[in-house]
């Protein structure tokens, strides 16, 4: 029932529409191999040319504010004074604008349509991010994770080996979601489980594999995954949303504001339901449009 293979494949040899029906549709992971080829960022992210550029670029992690330059020497292991901090993030957009061009087209021929791409969804946070992620050797996430409002995640990795693990769909109450925050395990180490306090997890089916420099990893809403940089790691994080997830984005919007209050739960899921209808229209237009030209 949960049995599933992670496949890697050359980005040239799938085309799109195979892509949707073998990996999007039925929820399998997948890896391409060299589709971030048409990014000027490919083989050109490291963490050198990162220190040349954006030395004294800040982020913050864990509540302390780190540079560039910071990062990067914690990460290598050219600082061994204090832990190095993970997951390290920049908002490209925002903190790292000049890496835009770098990184376009974002969807590299297989993440669209994508409605995040949209005027109307990047007008405030839908929980999307495009992300540059740096790591150092065993850095991890402490815990197995579901994206929040079911959208479908792309890591393109750039620099480094990274071990991901995955578990199929369908497994949700084997990785005991916390109370509360349906989103995150409760399992403080997926690589060590104590099955006396998880006896569930004896029938879960995690599946590791690695991905290295030039492939980039879709993982499907739904998903519950982990990452582990085996070295220095950078890659570039962004989210997938459309039609097909769209229903239960719309859902998830509604329970998010509904923390805060009836009325933004309202508003911002009637903002999003007005904003989703447009973005359909646009996709069964550019539909009619290919059919008109064939």
């Amino acid at each position: 029932m949960f049995s599933m293979e992670i496949r890697k494949v050359e980005a040239s040899e799938i085309t799109h529409e195979e892509f949707i029906e073998q990996h999007w549709k039925p929820g399998i992971p997948l890896v391409l191999k060299n589709a971030t080829k048409v990014w000027e960022a490919y083989n050109t992210f490291t963490p050198d040319w990162f220190r040349q550029r954006f030395g004294d670029r800040k982020t913050i992690v864990n509540d302390i504010t780190y540079s560039m330059n910071e990062i990067m020497d914690l990460v290598e292991g050219k600082d061994t004074s204090r832990p190095v901090p993970y997951p390290c993030k920049y908002h490209i957009p925002t903190q790292l604008p000049e890496v835009v061009p770098m990184v376009m087209p974002v969807n590299i021929g297989f993440a669209k349509p994508n409605w995040l791409e949209s005027s109307w969804f990047k007008r405030g946070y839908w929980g999307s991010a495009l992300e540059l992620f740096i790591g150092g050797t065993g850095g991890k996430f402490p815990y197995a994770h579901v994206d929040y409002y079911h959208l479908s995640a792309w890591v393109n990795q750039l620099y480094g080996h990274k071990e991901f693990t995955v578990w199929p769909r369908g497994q949700d109450e084997y990785m005991y979601p916390k109370p509360g925050d349906q989103w995150i395990s409760d399992i403080p180490d997926p690589e060590n489980v104590d099955l006396s306090k998880y006896p569930k997890y004896k029938n879960a089916t995690p599946i590791r594999f690695v991905v290295g420099p030039g492939e980039t990893l879709f993982i499907p809403f739904g998903i519950w995954h982990t990452a582990k940089s085996l070295e220095p790691t950078i890659s570039v994080a962004f989210d997938l949303l459309n039609d097909h997830n769209f229903p239960l984005f719309l859902k998830d919007v509604w329970n998010f504001k509904k923390r805060e209050s009836t009325v933004k739960a309202v508003a911002a899921t009637g903002y999003a339901a007005i904003g989703g209808a447009l973005c359909r229209m646009g996709d069964m237009m550019g539909r009619q449009r290919v059919s008109a030209h064939n």
